[in-house]
């Protein structure tokens, strides 16, 4: 009876064994379900990090991409503003010039310039928006590029259950950013279309201002031919009808032998009455020419094709000049003013006979009076 109740005592322990096998192995599957649990929930959180770096990334490309933008509208209004500055100057430019439309050829002249100036600043313009379209275009394309991979992450983060408040503020910041640079380009957009308006614009003003300069010009020209006609005409009727002075075109030409001695350029007796009644020829047609049609006489020297070489004259070309500036001095001592006189000389360079009779010499032998503009 005692055995048996000894082992009935021990039968309990068994059962105990069973109970803490059991109680193990739950706490082991527990365990290997934290463990799971915890590397699925880490595999989460790293993905969860990839698409914030992703994010970060495509952030920093959209603040480069405004960047750029910015500094492309700033050079956008910068050009525009160089634009109404330069229309504005082309304005005031216009209408100077149709108050001293008749002014002395240089200012037309210069004038001129600023019109090839003006052109060549609208090609550069032109250039400057074709740039600016092309970097629109770029531009266009990154923001498509950049809403469809804001999309794609969108999508993907919504994928997860759990994204963290600092996520969502980024792809809300992204947002907003992106609808600045929309805003951005409709304004460039705009720029632009003001930009070229403008270059048309002054493209039809530079070509109205060339007409009118051109016009300007021609009217003046024909004025001057007017006065020209007229001086020779009055020198002709004072000098007399002589075959050794003659009207050649534009040109009033003495044969040297008038005005000087053989390879000299001491103006003769002779010379110098014909001189005399040059000057005064020329001082009352000077007197009606009106102060704002510049006009100068120019007085060519020419030589016939037979070399010189003396200490004074090395060169036919020393001789003409020389010829050429002794009547000038002659002119201005007789009261022309020496603004309106012009000296030069040509040697035997410009024949009017190219034969090499003594006859063709002595036509190529000649002093040239020119009226002509300044």
């Amino acid at each position: 009876m005692a055995r048996l109740k000894q082992r009935r005592a021990l039968d309990f322990w068994p059962g105990f064994v069973d109970a803490l096998a059991s109680l193990m192995m739950v706490l082991v599957f527990v365990i290997l379900i934290f463990v799971i649990g915890q590397f699925v929930l880490s595999d989460a959180v790293s993905g969860r990090d990839r698409a914030l770096a992703r994010l970060n990334a495509e952030l920093a490309a959209l603040a480069q991409t405004l960047s750029l933008e910015q500094s492309a509208r700033e050079r956008a209004d910068a050009q525009v503003g160089e634009l109404s500055a330069s229309l504005a100057a082309t304005e005031r430019e216009r209408e100077a010039l149709s108050t001293e439309l008749f002014s002395a050829r240089d200012e037309l002249h210069a004038a001129q310039d600023e019109a090839r100036a003006q052109r060549e600043e609208a090609a550069r313009l032109g250039a400057d928006i074709a740039a600016l379209e092309r970097l629109k275009a770029e531009l266009e394309a990154e923001v498509v590029r950049l809403a469809s991979d804001l999309d794609t992450s969108e999508r993907g983060l919504k994928e997860q259950t759990e994204m963290s408040a600092q996520a969502i503020a980024q792809v809300e910041l992204l947002n907003r950013q992106l609808a600045a640079v929309r805003s951005q380009l409709e304004q460039l957009n705009t720029a632009l279309a003001a930009a070229e308006a403008a270059a048309r614009d002054k493209d039809l003003k530079i070509e109205e201002l060339g007409r009118e300069l051109n016009l300007a010009l021609a009217a003046r020209v024909q004025e001057l031919a007017r006065y020209r006609s007229e001086f020779f005409g009055r020198l002709q009727a004072v000098l007399g009808e002589r075959k050794d002075i003659q009207i050649v075109g534009d040109r009033f030409v003495f044969s040297s032998e008038v005005l000087f001695p053989t390879a000299s350029d001491e103006v003769s007796a002779d010379g110098m009455v014909q001189l005399t009644r040059l000057a005064e020829t020329l001082k009352t047609l000077a007197a009606e020419i009106p102060a704002d049609l510049p006009w100068v006489l120019q007085v060519d020297g020419h030589t016939d094709r037979r070399p010189i070489s003396t200490p004074r004259f090395p060169s036919n070309w020393e001789l003409s000049t020389a010829r050429a500036l002794a009547i000038v001095k002659i002119l201005r001592a007789q009261g022309i003013p020496p603004q309106r006189l012009a000296a030069t000389g040509y040697g035997e360079f410009h024949p009017l006979d190219t034969r090499t009779s003594d006859e063709a010499y002595a036509r190529n032998r000649r002093i040239e009076l020119k009226l002509t503009s300044r």
